[in-house]
């Protein structure tokens, strides 16, 4: 095997400690697909990704299966959460930093010059909502 560029080929985490390299990401429609392969693994199944942003997200998001580990490796970032009892959080992260997304939280991220960020997601069921 060669080395990859994560932010290029994602890894999906499967069922027995399984890690599968992931065909590159070749955008939205790339989601669907990686459903269709690993969909089996239910919520158990996590996908780790690597993003790096220049701008705040225009989006929220929100996994209702299982928590996101979202680690900060370049850059700053500021990722909020909003939970369903109402309450909203803001934490900062910086290079080497991290923060989890607890199931069910909806959550996005404001980037004031650029940031690279890990995200380690039980992605089942994720859902998007207008910002």
């Amino acid at each position: 095997m060669t080395a990859r560029k994560l932010s290029e080929a994602f890894i999906h985490l499967g069922l027995g400690a399984k890690s599968e390299p992931q065909p590159p990401f070749s955008g939205m429609e790339w989601y669907a697909d990686y459903g269709a392969r690993h969909g089996a693994d239910g919520p158990e199944g996590r996908l780790v990704s690597q993003y790096s942003f220049a701008e705040s997200w225009d989006v929220w998001e929100m996994h209702p299966k299982g928590s996101e580990v979202v680690i900060c490796t370049a850059g700053e970032m500021v990722l909020t959460q909003e939970f369903p009892d109402g309450k909203v959080a803001k934490v900062p992260l910086g290079a080497g930093e991290y923060a989890i997304n607890p199931p069910g939280v909806w959550h996005t991220a404001d980037v004031t010059s650029e940031a690279t960020a890990i995200f380690i997601t039980a992605g089942e069921g994720t859902e998007h909502r207008p910002r």
